[in-house]
Order: structure tokens, then sequence, then C-alpha cells
């Protein structure tokens, strides 16, 4: 389960409009395990955005519990979802609201992506309410596994399957000898 963290970034920025240089302080959203962590991806992703300086004046953790992401999506939807459940004890409706955001070009289509997103659910729910969120960008966790370097007290798939490999055609090659021998032998 991700924990996001919203960062809020001061940074200035040229007005695509006015030309002229304003300042901006716009919040992200980072997937991360601590304010540490969030603190410190927050500043190595906007190096990468932000020429100049900048600066993180405030972290705080969000209720997000889930994001759904979309390739052809511009801005940030938050929505209000309402699952329904059953109290067997109580013999009651039991009701739970959850913040979700969704990627999409217009509220019309966050509606739609939440539905689409939410179908395979077995319990029932509501979209109570869906409003344009102010959040730049969001930046979830990957790891790089691809680069990543193999542990010193671990050894490399390749390698084991190699080493097995020819472990396996010497063990084999053993065995037809010995029975081979063992055949001659009974045989004469």
């Amino acid at each position: 389960m991700n924990t996001w963290f919203e960062c809020k970034v001061k940074y200035e920025t040229v007005d695509e409009q006015t030309g002229k240089e304003k300042k901006v302080n716009l919040p992200y959203l980072i997937d991360a395990v601590s304010y540490t962590e969030a603190e410190s991806r927050i500043h190595a992703e906007m190096e990468q955005y932000v020429r100049g300086e900048f600066s993180v004046p405030s972290i705080k953790k969000a209720n997000y519990t889930d994001l759904f992401f979309y390739d052809d999506g511009d801005k940030w939807y938050k929505c209000k979802v309402v699952f329904v459940s059953i109290d067997e004890n109580a013999g009651k409706e039991k009701k739970v609201s959850n913040q979700m955001l969704v990627l999409a070009s217009d509220l019309k289509e966050a509606y739609d992506r939440i539905n689409e997103s939410m179908q395979g659910m077995t319990v029932d729910f509501d979209i109570t309410s869906i409003i344009e969120s102010n959040i730049a960008d969001v930046f979830p966790y990957f790891k790089d596994e691809v680069n990543e370097p193999i542990p010193d007290h671990l050894t490399p798939l390749s390698d084991y399957q190699q080493k097995n490999s020819e472990t396996f055609q010497q063990e084999s090659e053993s065995f037809n000898a010995d029975t081979e021998d063992k055949i001659s032998d009974e045989d004469f």
C-alpha cells in the first residue's frame, strides 16, 4: 500500500501569458515511507524540473486510498467515494468514505474513469463528489530493478541456472556410465 505525501514547493517560473517571472507555491504528491524520504525524493524530482532555487515549506500526509493514472489526462480530480456495507452483527448499513485521485481531462471523464476503475468491486459504492485538485504532479515510487546491483550474499539467477545445468549434465553422464558398467558386468 502506498503512503502519499503532499509537498508544497515554492519556486519562480515564467508566466506563459505575460512572459514575466512569477512566484508559485504548488502542491506535488509523492510516494514515500516517511517525511524524510518524501523531502529527499521531492528535492530530487524538482531538481529535474525547476531551474534555479526552490523550497519545500510544508509536507503533510495525504489521505488518498487510491490513485488512477491515465496517459491522456491533464488534471487530477479528487473524488469522494462512499462504500456501503452491511454490519451483520448490528444489521445496519455502514458507510465508509475514501478519497481517490484520478487523472482526466474534465469532470465527466473523471466520473467515467472512477466508475470504470471501481467496476470489479464486490461492495456497493457511490461517488458523492468530484472536484478539480490543485495538485501539479504525482511522483509514484518506481524501483529500478534492472540496474540494481545484486547483493553479495545472493547469486544471480543466470549463474545458478548455468551451474545447475553443468551439475545435471555431469550427474547424468556419471549415471549413464555407472548404468552401462553394471549392465555390461551383469550380462557377461
